[in-house]
């Protein structure tokens, strides 16, 4: 616990009060019947990791144990989620071990700003949308920094907490890799607990997919400051998807070093992943109608394809408690990614009989990424006010190589696919195109007035964003740019009850600025990075064990535009995402958990080319998404649990055409149960687990996401999960 955590339990239910006199200082009162107040001594907390510390230091989880009581905040550090001036929850790993998650979105199922834009399965990043806006699965920081996770698809076994934070986050994190804006995902990895700890897991999925994983922890010394937690994973076979399996995986290890005022931590993974017999997407041709669904067992990426994809990672971090509230902190990590691809090409719709053209092609790429920070945080008081402070520095490197290879368009449908015999594809060796190099300083102030019932915060960062592209045959740089960008941020949390807070912000989000291309008379110009800009307003109410927060956004997002008429392109355009968002979690009532929420959003193009599109609603932007997720442990047997979830989303535009296509709205029903068998008990005498889940229970054939306008990506069928787990 947190020092205030702590003092709460201590003092629960005695009717005595508290406030903080300094850091490590309490002063604790009572109200007498005829005495008035009663001062008592000072009572000294010495927490053995200061607050303002990230290593050993996650916030507890909240009542039901599905998202915690607050999550990193990026420079901010940890904070409680009644203290967060923004949309955030952090969700926890039993959270993704009952609902048998495979990879990091899969945990995101339940948050109703999140999307899923492609099934498991295909040979590109798993992107998400959050807010309306796309999330690439590279922009997932690892513990606060950005480019260490497998690029395409992050096992979940690595995972403590999976934290997301709703709008930009520039101040807060820096710039992420690809740009993204609608949110920030941070994967905290996990830690050996003070107790030992050995857990296996055997696993079934359909079609045909066996696996399973370990989970070993252990803590050393006298003060067991050293810990060691190693974790990994297998799966591989046949997925509910005609010709799609999939073999994957991982391996990582966290050892952490907990002294007296010194902490230092390793994490280390490798993961590989095979799929054969992809699942891809369809594109609607100019002119064409979209077509309906295609059976989602059914496979239109032919048998013969394949993906491959090995990723090595790890990071070093280490605090020095320079003064008793103040943290000095550094970290530095690499990661190197490999892929390889033969597709057999995602459809371009012509008809609405399903008639489509595809284009085989033999992508490789690799990745080298080199990522570092060096900050400060602490805490300290000038007369009634506390302070909050933090000053940061971000480096990351990347460096991107790319090799293609083209083979000969064929003819097919997406209904009845032509499978054609494999292609001799002539694929060259991954060169280097293009590198990125994001640098960045910050710095940060919360001003807590009034028992901290008003927190103000303040920052800003500076942030330099250098890129070079490069040709793929002669190797000669084609273009670059060295751009640089200031990013304000303020917000502010008032708390008139302990209980309630009301929160608002202003932050912005930052994205790499176009080179305008040789086809325009303005060639060559490069635009300043662009700032996305979002105001936030909302409440959170903790009612005991349960917690309900209610948030409105508006997040602006600029946009090159092309100028027919003088032929040049210019930064004028904008797309306008306005938004309510209702979120809920805990325990409203004894053996029942909820977790979900709506999101209502109106995402407006405003500015287009010629004005041609002002006011329509942006592509794959729907106006209604509705999550609803709830568990509950049946009276009647004792160790069974039933869950459900409902997923809702709105119809959804396709392109910018007139008359205007769209996709019709779906909704999704998941069910599962798990079984606690306390009469057969493991060696070590702790209960075993079975787990059982069904996405799609109705095996509803959906396009699930528009993405980049006029991509159509299927849904997921009905799929079933089995586990069992037991500690040993």
């Amino acid at each position: 616990m947190t020092a205030e955590q702590a003092i709460q339990r201590l003092l629960a239910g005695t009717g005595i009060s508290y406030r903080f006199t300094s850091a490590n200082s309490v002063s604790v009162g009572a109200t007498g019947s005829t005495g008035g107040a009663i001062q008592l001594d000072p009572v000294q907390v010495q927490a053995g990791v200061p607050p303002q510390a990230m290593i050993d230091n996650i916030p507890p989880a909240y009542a039901g144990g599905q998202v915690a009581t607050g999550g990193q905040l990026g420079l901010l550090g940890n904070r409680d989620v009644m203290d967060t001036p923004f949309n955030q929850t952090s969700y926890t790993a039993k959270k993704a071990q009952d609902q048998q998650a495979q990879n990091i979105r899969d945990v995101l199922i339940d948050d109703p700003s999140v999307r899923i834009v492609r099934p498991t399965g295909n040979n590109g990043a798993q992107n998400m949308m959050i807010r309306g806006f796309t999330v690439e699965s590279m922009d997932i920081a690892y513990g606060g920094l950005y480019g260490l996770l497998p690029t395409y698809s992050v096992g979940v076994e690595l995972a403590e907490r999976i934290e997301v934070l709703k709008g930009p986050s520039a101040m807060l994190n820096g710039m992420a890799p690809s740009g993204a804006i609608g949110g920030t995902i941070n994967v905290v990895p996990k830690r050996a607990h003070d107790e030992p700890m050995n857990q296996a897991t055997i696993a079934y999925s359909s079609n045909a997919q066996f696996g399973g994983a370990i989970d070993i922890g252990r803590r050393f010394g006298p003060e067991k400051e050293v810990g060691v937690r190693v974790n990994g994973s297998y799966r591989a076979g046949q997925t509910a998807v005609l010709w799609n399996a999939e073999e994957t995986g991982l391996g990582s290890i966290g050892v952490d070093y907990r002294g007296n005022g010194f902490r230092v931590s390793v994490d280390g993974g490798y993961q590989s992943q095979y799929i054969s017999g992809g699942i891809g997407y369809v594109s609607v041709a100019p002119g064409a109608q979209v077509p309906g669904v295609p059976d989602l067992n059914n496979n239109f990426i032919l048998p013969w394809t394949f993906t491959t994809t090995q990723d090595l990672f790890g990071a070093l971090r280490a605090e020095v408690d320079v003064w008793p509230n103040v943290t000095l902190y550094g970290a530095i990590g690499a990661h190197d990614n490999r892929w390889a691809s033969l597709w057999s090409g995602d459809p371009i719709v012509t008809s609405l009989n399903g008639n489509a053209t595809q284009t085989p092609l033999y992508n490789t790429s690799y990745e080298s990424k080199w990522t570092s920070e060096i900050g400060l945080r602490g805490e300290a008081r000038t007369g009634p006010v506390d302070h909050t402070f933090a000053v940061s520095a971000m480096r990351y490197q990347q460096v991107f190589g790319f090799g293609r290879g083209i083979g000969t368009a064929y003819a097919s449908n997406i209904y009845t696919p032509n499978v054609i015999a494999r292609p001799n594809i002539t694929t060259m060796s991954p060169q280097k195109s293009s590198t990125l190099q994001l640098t960045s300083f910050a710095i940060a102030d919360t001003l807590s007035f009034a028992e901290k019932r008003v927190q103000l915060t303040l920052g800003a960062r500076y942030q330099q964003i250098t890129g070079e592209n490069f040709d793929l045959v002669s190797g000669n740089r084609t273009s670059s740019y060295t751009q640089d960008a200031l990013s304000p941020s303020v917000a502010l949390v008032v708390r008139p009850w302990k209980q309630v807070s009301f929160y608002g912000n202003f932050i912005q989000g930052l994205q790499p600025g176009t080179v305008v291309g040789p086809t325009f008379t303005n060639a060559g110009q490069i635009f300043p990075p662009y700032q996305s800009t979002q105001f936030e307003f909302g409440t959170k109410i903790d009612w005991g064990k349960f917690t309900t927060t209610l948030s409105a956004f508006q997040i602006s997002q600029p946009s090159a535009v092309a100028n027919i008429a003088t032929n040049t392109l210019t930064q004028n355009g904008l797309q306008r995402n306005r938004g309510i968002e209702i979120n809920m979690f805990g325990t409203p009532t004894e053996g029942v958990r909820l977790l979900g929420g709506a999101m209502f959003q109106e995402s407006i193009l405003v500015s287009t080319a010629g004005g041609v599109n002002d006011n329509w609603q942006a592509a794959g932007a729907p106006n209604v998404q509705i999550n609803l997720a709830g568990e509950w442990d049946t009276p009647f047997v004792p160790g069974l649990t039933l869950d459900g979830r409902i997923i809702y989303t709105g119809t959804q535009y396709v392109g910018l055409t007139t008359p205007r296509l769209s996709i019709p709205d779906w909704v999704r029903f998941d069910i599962g149960a798990r079984y606690v068998l306390d009469n057969v008990k493991s060696p070590t005498g702790k209960p075993v687990a079975i787990r059982f889940n069904v996405e799609n229970v109705l095996d509803t054939n959906y396009w699930s996401m528009v993405s980049f306008n006029t991509r159509l990506n299927v849904g997921t069928p009905r799929t079933f999960r089995l586990a069992l787990t037991a500690d040993f």
